[in-house]
């Protein structure tokens, strides 16, 4: 079991005592982890979301910078990059991608699966107001640089919830 810190582990345990007693779980308090914990990427990740405000910036940067030196496997290596990116997001909801971006020293945020998803995303929500403005879906594909069969599959879709209402 993972704790921010110990005072935050009130719990029951009294129906738990036999599993807690086993050996089999343990109780991990983040606030008291040591410094060797504090080299692993995946503990520093973790305790990135617990980090207070004015020290997560500092300490994303930090593990990026271990995540970037540590993994050499290119895949494993974005995957943590945007874990960590995700955390910075939701812990600054209010910052734009261009203040995320250099809070974190990234350039390449824009590549990042998080971007590229709310991005097409965002074009998807835009198709049936696009449509409702009178454009044809080759249009939109166009503009939106969309391929035309997936413009006409997310029409087809508006229409039928629009028809079911």
């Amino acid at each position: 079991m993972v704790y921010p810190s110990r005072s935050l582990d009130v719990g029951e345990t009294e129906r738990y005592i036999e599993l807690l007693t086993s050996g089999r779980v343990s109780r991990i308090y983040l606030d008291e982890l040591d410094s060797a914990a504090e080299q692993s990427i995946g503990i520093g990740t973790v305790k990135l979301i617990i980090e207070p405000e004015s020290g997560a910036a500092t300490k994303a940067r930090e593990l990026i910078n271990l995540t970037k030196q540590q993994i050499a496997d290119e895949i494993t290596q974005r995957e943590f990059i945007e874990l960590i990116e995700t955390i910075i997001v939701y812990k600054f909801p209010f910052k734009s991608r261009e203040e995320i971006e250099q809070m974190l020293g990234l350039s390449e945020l824009k590549q990042t699966k998080v971007y590229q998803e709310a991005k097409l995303e965002g074009k998807l929500e835009a198709i049936p107001f696009m449509l409702s403005l009178g454009a044809t879906v080759e249009q939109i594909a166009q503009a939106l640089e969309l391929d035309v069969e997936l413009v006409r599959l997310v029409a087809a879709k508006a229409n039928q919830e629009q028809s079911g209402e």
